[in-house]
């Protein structure tokens, strides 16, 4: 059983920053590319972004490429996704995923597995 486990949200005001973290537990994530979603309220999961094994990220969503970055520390076995700028369209329930070695170009919710809790992000003054 692959778990994920999300953390590092919060209430943030607009312009702020965040850094969510995605662990692992019972497993190695050096072989899987993670990818991050978020579920807005009302809205279904959408894909976020994604990083490679190798470390290549890659988003899906055109409204955080500049503001936002993915990394990973294998050595902690840790995937980070650093947002900057945050607008209140960020806020959301946040969530990680894997597959193994590569991301996908599409970002599908059916492409990952091992959701974790997710951990909750809101932007608001």
């Amino acid at each position: 059983q692959l778990q994920l486990v999300e953390s590092g949200g919060g209430l943030v005001q607009p312009g702020g920053s965040l850094r969510l973290s995605c662990a692992a537990s019972e497993f190695t994530l050096d072989y899987y590319a993670v990818a991050w979603f978020r579920r807005a309220p009302g809205k279904e999961r959408e894909g976020v972004g994604c990083i490679s094994k190798t470390g290549s990220p890659h988003f899906y969503l055109d409204s955080v490429k500049g503001r936002f970055t993915i990394s990973r520390d294998n050595a902690k076995n840790t995937v980070y996704l650093q947002m900057n700028s945050l607008k209140p369209e960020d806020t959301g329930d946040y969530y990680c995923g894997v597959r193994r070695d590569w991301c996908t170009t599409t970002g599908l919710v059916t492409d990952f597995r091992s959701w974790g809790q997710g951990t909750q992000v809101t932007v608001s003054s």
